[in-house]
């Protein structure tokens, strides 16, 4: 078909299916976790939980995205905010900061929740990874990124 007589996308074309967003947070989880397990094989084992989080935003995420996490914070009670000041897989997005393209981009962040989870399950921490996305005034695309940690 010529691309003027396509018949167009539904809006909710963007929209994942519990099922897709199952599959990508069950795929990075799986790849975080073998991940850890090969790159900490040599490795002495991390018992606190800091140093897990310090290796995850050290180590792990430079091999991963090539840069360190731009902020660490704590509550001191189980829960770790990790956060990426310029994450490059929602560079690209366009510059609308409503709140249909901001779910069309956490549609992005499944796959690195599940990899954080991942390599924390394979260190021995359980834990709950959610991911928000705030634009950052003046700038036309999304360049913070933030991950909660819960563990238990």
């Amino acid at each position: 078909r010529h691309p003027s007589t396509a018949e167009k996308a539904p809006e909710d074309a963007w929209a994942p299916s519990d099922d897709l967003t199952a599959k990508l947070e069950a795929f990075g989880y799986d790849v975080g976790y073998r991940f850890v397990e090969r790159f900490s094989r040599d490795r002495p084992r991390l018992l606190e939980p800091l140093d897990v989080i310090k290796f995850l935003c050290k180590d792990f995420w430079i091999h991963i995205f090539k840069k360190q996490i731009d902020k660490l914070q704590t509550n001191h009670r189980g829960v770790f905010v990790l956060q990426d000041f310029n994450f490059r897989w929602i560079q690209a997005l366009s510059g609308e900061h409503d709140a249909e393209s901001k779910q069309k981009a956490l549609v992005f962040l499944v796959f690195p929740c599940g990899l954080l989870r991942g390599a924390l399950a394979n260190l021995g921490i359980l834990a709950i990874v959610n991911a928000d996305l705030n634009a950052v005034p003046g700038c036309t695309s999304y360049a913070f990124l933030r991950f909660e940690l819960i563990y238990f």
